[in-house]
């Protein structure tokens, strides 16, 4: 979610180094390999969260040890990927959650970019928080009753209300909207980061704090922070189509992927592969794991997934 140019040599194992990190839009600065014809060299949009780190290990690691190319990457905010992926200063995003004014501009007006398929994962966006405080107030998992815990959940940064986390502005979030027009006494709260937000979030489960959280799936989070789902009211299409006026849930979304027009038809065996590239929720969150709780780069996680999943990546070459 923000960008940077990074060396070939450097991969994203260098990218965790700045997750959490502001950064400029940067998207006029293209690497010095993108689009370049017969370099044989791809760049990937990675975005900051483990999960999109996951992908793009995977990704860069079958496309250099498989199929002999260099990859380069790029970390970059949401919108501005569309703009350099537009522009062919990056070659695929393999992780967008949806952002339909980009699609109209890019896919359907400009044609600059096109579809590159489902990842094969379903993300969803959500309020939650901790199972052990849901269990013991079972009503806070209704919306209506959030104000009745406003107390419960103020801290130092919420101002005398009620605090909801989330994580960086420029991640998908229509919280201030609902906050506002669900009338609920509480006060938006970016912790700037995913790294930052889990941080957050380890140390009120560490000491058994009750907390209202933004977050989504597939994260791995889950696993070692059991959280239960706030229900909102109810997702219908066209909802959330005025972002000023939105009060309602998020929706359940497939995750896409996106290439560049001209990387699309002419990336030879690098573009057939990403478009092939599709893998499962536990496979994604089996890699992140590695990479955010266990300390693996993404390489070293992307190795050992490769080594036990052989028949679902060498679909991918086919």
């Amino acid at each position: 979610m923000r960008l940077r140019t990074m060396s070939v040599t450097a991969g994203v194992s260098a990218l965790l180094l700045l997750t959490g990190c502001g950064a400029a839009d940067m998207t006029k600065q293209a690497s010095p390999f993108a689009g370049a014809q017969g370099a044989g060299t791809v760049t990937l949009s990675v975005q900051s969260w483990v999960g999109a780190q996951a992908n793009v290990g995977v990704a860069q690691y079958l496309l250099e040890h498989e199929l002999g190319y260099r990859v380069d990457t790029v970390q970059v905010d949401e919108v501005p990927a569309w703009d350099a992926l537009s522009q062919g200063r990056v070659d695929a995003i393999l992780e967008d959650w949806g952002h339909p004014d980009q699609e109209k501009r890019y896919v359907e007006d400009k044609k600059t970019i096109v579809a590159g398929g489902g990842l094969g994962v379903t993300g969803h966006i959500g309020w939650y928080v901790p199972t052990y405080f849901a269990r013991q107030h079972p009503d806070v998992t209704d919306w209506k009753n959030l104000n009745k815990y406003a107390g419960r959940l103020r801290t130092a940064e919420s101002g005398g209300k009620g605090q909801l986390l989330d994580g960086s502005p420029s991640y998908v979030t229509n919280d201030k909207a609902l906050v506002g027009n669900l009338k609920l006494n509480y006060q938006v709260v970016f912790a700037g980061s995913e790294a930052a937000q889990i941080t957050q979030m380890k140390q009120f489960a560490k000491e058994r704090k009750p907390f209202l959280t933004y977050w989504y799936s597939p994260q791995w989070l889950f696993e070692k922070v059991p959280m239960t789902e706030v229900r909102l009211p109810a997702y219908k299409d066209g909802c959330d189509a005025d972002a000023a006026k939105v009060a309602c849930a998020y929706p359940h979304t497939p995750l896409q992927k996106y290439l560049n027009t001209d990387f699309a038809k002419n990336g030879g065996r690098a573009a057939a592969f990403l478009k092939k590239f599709k893998w499962t929720t536990e496979d994604q969150n089996e890699v992140s794991l590695m990479i955010a709780n266990d300390r693996m780069s993404a390489q070293e996680a992307a190795k050992k997934w490769v080594d036990s999943h052989p028949s679902t990546w060498r679909a991918w070459l086919s």
